[in-house]
C-alpha cells in the first residue's frame, strides 16, 4: 500500500481539515466531490474499493443533510463531524476483517495474483487493517474528547489525531516488509 491507498483517504483528510464550526457542509461537499473524482479511475478499471465506496455513501449523506435540514437541526454534526467521521472508519475498517480486510484491496494491486490466498499475505493485511481500525477509533475517541465541555485541545483535535495517522503509514510501509524479511530469514536458518 502506498501512494493509491493515500489517494483514497484525500476525501477524508478534506473534510478533517475544512469541517469546523459553520464549514462542515462545505467540507462535505467538497470532500464528496473528491470521492466521486477518485472512483472514476477503479470503476473504468473494474476495481472499486470499500473506502471509495463508503467514502461516496458518506459525504453523499452529509451533502444532503445539508442541503436538505435545517441547520438548527444539525448542530451536533457540525461539533462532532470530525470524531463522526473517524468513528464511521473506524466501524467499516474493523468490519471488514470479517470478510475481505481493506487493505488486501489495495494490496492485491501491488502483490502477484498468486500470493493473495498465502497465509503470510492475509496476515499482513488482517494486522494492517487492524492497526488502520483502531487508529481510527482513537482518533474517533479523542474528537469526541476534543469538545470545549470536555476540556478539549489542540493536541486532541490535531497533534495526537496526526501523528497516529502518520505512524500507521509508516507502519503500513514497514510492517509488509519486516515479515518479508522474517520470513526470508527463518527460510535462510532452516536451510
Amino acid at each position: 500500500m502506498g501512494a493509491k491507498t493515500f489517494r483514497g483517504f484525500v476525501p477524508w483528510i478534506i473534510f478533517w481539515v475544512v469541517s469546523g464550526p459553520s464549514t462542515w457542509e462545505f467540507a462535505a461537499g467538497g470532500a464528496l466531490v473528491a470521492a466521486l473524482i477518485l472512483l472514476i479511475p477503479s470503476h473504468e478499471h473494474g476495481r472499486i474499493k470499500l473506502l471509495e465506496v463508503v467514502s461516496v455513501l458518506f459525504f453523499g449523506a452529509l451533502t444532503v443533510a445539508g442541503l436538505v435540514l435545517d441547520h438548527s437541526r444539525l448542530l451536533w454534526l457540525e461539533q462532532y463531524a470530525q470524531a463522526i467521521s473517524s468513528a464511521v472508519l473506524a466501524v467499516v475498517v474493523l468490519g471488514s476483517l470479517a470478510f475481505t480486510p481493506f487493505t488486501e484491496q489495495y494490496a492485491r494491486e501491488q502483490v502477484p495474483q498468486q500470493f493473495w490466498s498465502s497465509p503470510r499475505f492475509k496476515h499482513v493485511n488482517r494486522m494492517l487493517t487492524l492497526v488502520w481500525g483502531l487508529v481510527f477509533a482513537v482518533c474517533a475517541v479523542l474528537g469526541f474528547l476534543a469538545q470545549p465541555e470536555n476540556g478539549g485541545s489542540a493536541w486532541l483535535n490535531w497533534i495526537i489525531p496526526i501523528a497516529l495517522l502518520a505512524g500507521a503509514f509508516k507502519f503500513t510501509a514497514w510492517y509488509p516488509e519486516h515479515v518479508k524479511a522474517a520470513a526470508q530469514a527463518a527460510g535462510a536458518s532452516t536451510a
